[in-house]
């Protein structure tokens, strides 16, 4: 009776022992990630590869945000593992003005900023003294006088450096253009709807919101530049992050980078 009931505890600690390890196994396999992610294309990319990283033992949750303000403070705070909405200019700018370490695990995908009008069809029509909408955004302020610039509409100064460049770089301007740049980036795609401005500026992914391609819909667009490739950023202890290593592998690969081009129709591109 005794070797019976001995043998019965044995054989209990053994199972109980056996779906604890399992347990253990289960849940360092099973990692949480949390990313913060603008809702269009960038959430639409990350829910593109959760089955993937499902597979790979990553459970990726996707946090929506509507501005470029609270991304970075969240992932600063730690109330996010990562976050997917800006590019190198801005991450940097961002880390300057709030003495941040936040880094780039890597680059995905490049978003064209393109100027848009309902009145002019391309940027040489536009009229004398012609009011261009342009968001409060800094870290885009280069970009835009790049495309004005090409267009044969204004020149730098000499020295202006693109990546930190603003309207006050401006040299000459040939058609007197007012440049208006006051708004939050989210709000642009309502201000070219309202018609008010000759033409209004706006960033790819609140254009494609808004149901507006670059490619097709925009008056002029900036080339393709891996300078302002939209980017994985993390903290800098996170650097070796397996699961985001995982995460960036995912994003980065030839199938999810072949399916951003189709997907999105040249409204997003591929990094190159």
């Amino acid at each position: 009776m005794k070797k019976s009931r001995l043998f019965g505890f044995l054989t209990a600690g053994l199972a109980a022992a056996a779906l604890f390890v399992g347990g253990v196994k289960t849940a360092s396999a099973d990692t949480t990630l949390t990313v913060g992610a603008s809702a269009n294309p960038h959430a639409i990319i990350l829910k593109h590869v959760q089955k993937q990283l499902k597979k790979e033992g990553v459970n990726l949750k996707v946090k929506v945000y509507d501005d470029y303000i609270l991304p970075n403070k969240a992932l600063a705070n730690g109330d996010i593992d990562a976050n997917y909405f800006q590019h190198t200019p801005f991450l940097d700018n961002w880390n300057k003005k709030n003495h941040g370490t936040l880094i780039s695990a890597g680059n995905v995908h490049l978003e064209p900023i393109a100027v848009y009008s309902k009145k002019y069809k391309s940027l040489k029509d536009l009229p004398k003294g012609a009011k261009i909408y342009v968001s409060s955004n800094t870290a885009d302020y280069g970009r835009i006088l790049k495309i004005f610039k090409d267009a044969g509409l204004i020149t730098l100064k000499k020295g202006t450096k693109l990546a930190s460049a603003n309207f006050d770089d401006i040299k000459t301007n040939k058609k007197h253009l007012k440049f208006v740049h006051t708004f939050e980036a989210k709000l642009m795609p309502k201000l070219y709807e309202s018609n008010e401005a000759a033409a209004t500026v706006i960033n790819a992914n609140y254009a494609v919101q808004a149901g507006l391609n670059p490619s097709k819909d925009s008056i002029a667009r900036e080339s393709d530049s891996s300078d302002y490739a939209n980017l994985i950023a993390i903290r800098k202890d996170e650097k070796n992050n397996k699961a985001i290593k995982k995460l960036v592998k995912a994003l980065q690969s030839k199938s999810t980078q072949k399916w951003i081009k189709k997907h999105f129709k040249g409204a997003v591109l591929p990094a190159k």
